[in-house]
Order: C-alpha cells, then sequence, then structure tokens
C-alpha cells in the first residue's frame, strides 16, 4: 500500500521495461517478507546480501513506476520487446542517397540587336511613319510629316532638306508612288547616306613602315568630352580585342580626372588584361611612351590609350592631345586609330564639341554611346554628314558585349 500511494504523489514516474518478469515477482516478495522480519535466511554471503536488496527495492520501485505510467496494477507481467538486430554482426549498409538532379544552365541572354535596342527611336517615328502610311497618297501633308519626322529624330537640317529634294524629284519623275513605296525609298536613301567605311584596325601586314623600322604595336586613342563614356568603351573593346585573341595593353593617359586610372584599372582587371599607369596630373605624353615600350617588350600587340576630355580649357588640351599623338606614331608603336567617343543623347549639341577634336588629331572614327537610350537615333545621320566620319562601333546597352559594329541596313531597318 506504502508503495502504490507514493506511485499516485508521483506523476512524473519514467516507464521502463523490465527484462525478467520473475524478478519483478520475487523482487516484491522479498521487500514483503524483509519488512515483516519473516523472511528466511539467505544463502547469499552477507557482503553481497545488502546489495542484492537495494538492488530488488530500485527494481520493485522501477516496476512500481511502470505500473503506474501504463495505468496497470503492480505485478503485472509486461511482454519482452522483441529481441533486437544482431550487433556483432556486419552493419547493415547505408541507404543509398537520391541522385540530386544537375541544376538547369541559366538562359542565355537574348543577342544583342538594333531592333530589341532601339525602341526608343522606332518609337518616335511611328505616328510620323503610320500617318503616311494612312493617308493613301503623297501629298503636302506627307511631306511636312516626313520633314518633322526627320528633323525631330535630330537627322539634321542639312540632311533632312537633301533626301527630300531627292524624293520629291523621283516622285515627280514617277519613280516613286505611293505613301508605301515612298518610305522605302526613303529607307534607302538613309542606308545610302551611313554606308560608310566599317570596321577597326589596319591590316596587320601594314606594321613596317616605308622607312623599314619595326612598328609591331597598334595604338588606339580614345579621345572625347569628359562624361560620354570614353573610359568604359575602351573597356568594351578592350574585352572585343582580348575575345578575338589580341594581347591588349591598357595605358591610363587620361592624368588629370580623378579616379580616371582606377576606374581604367577595374577594367583591366575585368579583361584581364595588362595596364600602365602614371602618377595624377603627371605627363599622359609620357605614360603613352611607356605603355608602348612596355607592350613592345612583353609582346602585347594593340596598346588602348585613354586620354583626358577637359574642355574648359581647350587649348591646352589640344596641344596635349597633338603630342600624345606624336608620341604614339613613334616606333614600335603606331596610331592605327582616333576614336571620337558621343554621347547619343546630347543630340546636335554633341556635333559642336566634336569639332574640337578634329582640329587635334586627326580622327578615323565615331564611336556613339548609348544609342539605346535615346529617340533621337537620327544623330548618325547628322555625324556622317557634319563631320564626314564614319560611325564604327555603337553601344546598345550597358552590358560588356553591348558594343558592336555600327550597321546602317540594320539601323534603319530598326527604327522604321
Amino acid at each position: 500500500m506504502i508503495l502504490q500511494g507514493a506511485l499516485v504523489a508521483s506523476d512524473a514516474a519514467v516507464a521502463v521495461f523490465i527484462a525478467i518478469p520473475v524478478l519483478l515477482v520475487g523482487g516484491g516478495v522479498a521487500v514483503g517478507l524483509r519488512l515483516r522480519g519473516r523472511g528466511p535466511k539467505s544463502a547469499v554471503p552477507p557482503g553481497e546480501v545488502a546489495s542484492d536488496a537495494v538492488t530488488d527495492v530500485e527494481i520493485s520501485r522501477a516496476a512500481a513506476a511502470t505500473a503506474a505510467a501504463e495505468d496497470r496494477p503492480v505485478g503485472t507481467v509486461v511482454a519482452e520487446p522483441p529481441a533486437g538486430p544482431d550487433k556483432t554482426g556486419p552493419e547493415p549498409a547505408a541507404p543509398v542517397a537520391a541522385e540530386e538532379p544537375e541544376p538547369a544552365a541559366p538562359p542565355e541572354a537574348p543577342p544583342v540587336t538594333y531592333r530589341s535596342r532601339l525602341g526608343k527611336a522606332r518609337g518616335m517615328l511611328a505616328g510620323y511613319l503610320g500617318q503616311v502610311r494612312g493617308r493613301g497618297r503623297i501629298d503636302d501633308e506627307t511631306w511636312d510629316d516626313l520633314e518633322e519626322a526627320l528633323i525631330r529624330a535630330d537627322v539634321g537640317v542639312g540632311a533632312t532638306d537633301a533626301v527630300l529634294d531627292d524624293l520629291r524629284q523621283r516622285v515627280k519623275a514617277g519613280e516613286v508612288t505611293g505613301p508605301e513605296a515612298l518610305l522605302t525609298a526613303l529607307k534607302a536613301d538613309l542606308v545610302g547616306m551611313l554606308r560608310v567605311e566599317s570596321g577597326t584596325g589596319r591590316p596587320r601586314e601594314a606594321a613596317d613602315d616605308a622607312d623599314g623600322l619595326d612598328r609591331s604595336v597598334d595604338v588606339w586613342l580614345f579621345v572625347g568630352v569628359n562624361g560620354v563614356g570614353k573610359t568604359t568603351t575602351l573597356g568594351k573593346v578592350a574585352n572585343r580585342l582580348r575575345t578575338s585573341g589580341e594581347d591588349v595593353l591598357l595605358a591610363a593617359g587620361d592624368t588629370f580626372r580623378a579616379a580616371a586610372a582606377d576606374q581604367l584599372a577595374l577594367w583591366a582587371s575585368r579583361v584581364d588584361a595588362d595596364i600602365v599607369r602614371g602618377s595624377e596630373g603627371g605627363d599622359p605624353s609620357a605614360v603613352i611612351f611607356d605603355a608602348v615600350q612596355r607592350a613592345a617588350s612583353k609582346g602585347h600587340t594593340v596598346v588602348l590609350a585613354d586620354t583626358a576630355g577637359r574642355l574648359h580649357n581647350k587649348v591646352n588640351l589640344i596641344e596635349e592631345l597633338k603630342k600624345i599623338r606624336r608620341v604614339a606614331d613613334r616606333p614600335p608603336g603606331r596610331v592605327t586609330e582616333v576614336l571620337l567617343v558621343l554621347d547619343a543623347t546630347t543630340g546636335q549639341n554633341g556635333l559642336a564639341q566634336a569639332k574640337v577634336f578634329l582640329d587635334a588629331v586627326d580622327v578615323s572614327g565615331v564611336v556613339l554611346t548609348k544609342l539605346d537610350g535615346t529617340a533621337k537615333g537620327g544623330i548618325v545621320v547628322a555625324i556622317q554628314r557634319e563631320l564626314g566620319l564614319p560611325v564604327k562601333l555603337v553601344g546598345l546597352g550597358e552590358g560588356v558585349d553591348d558594343l558592336v559594329d555600327f550597321d546602317a541596313e540594320a539601323f534603319v531597318d530598326a527604327i522604321f
């Protein structure tokens, strides 16, 4: 009764399994006999009786705890759990993990195309061209629509007048009839105005000058006002050349703009190219000279040289660029490109700035940046007509691969 009362009072008893049911019964009887003083003498040596008694009491308590936890009377026989696996035998083989499927490859970026990137320019012209097509005939309003469309696209007044005068003559002669034929003829005229020299650099076979001196290092100079994307353009050109197998070295010739050399160093690291830089405020011509000499000694084939674009000090800038050109063209170097970098979003305003550089160096072509960010795509036509320079490369986005060769036909088709 004492054991059962204690059992009822203890709600936190832990259930245990008793392996041998006989010990439960025997242990309970032995405890009862000892409590009454009537138990027979044990045959076990005295030193072991006390130990056995303690063990029996603990077993009895555990049995009682088990019975209470399972809501059954003391002495109830608990079935022995089934024998576990033979731990002396070999361990079971570990389960084979299911193979995880390989992660799917990320989708490839869509190719850079004029049509996909020149939506702003195409959208600006769409309204005017839609009115021309919907009119069903060629009349005075047709010419007004075309003139306004070309002017707003920044084609320029001179180029617009030249194109429309040619089309009027062809309409009068009966060569062009109907609005759709007129637009087709307009596209052909624009392509004809833009189809000029393409590609960059000169053939490597011309590396030796007539004087027989080794001129194995091509030098490309990048000129333009600050803020047009000159350094970024240089980095993208470096990536293009590296991809095509050229060994490129970058020259940080803009020693006056804060962090210009650091920006170019980031591009050098990005495209895995060598770089030569000087001290801030130092002589940029010395940087270009060191770059050409290093390229010749290390086997670099092309030096891409950044330059300053400080229009607030125009006289000094012009003299500086002239000196850079002279130094870069000395053996073993030869200047094969002088690329004028223009920002397409500045439109006609950029043309006046560009003329400053034409007075300083022999510009070979134009790189037009941010063409995807403007509705005034006609600036390409204005550059060709006003500056007499071919547009060689255009920027159609911010990615490293978004600088592409200019394609007159693809460009005109994209904005119509």
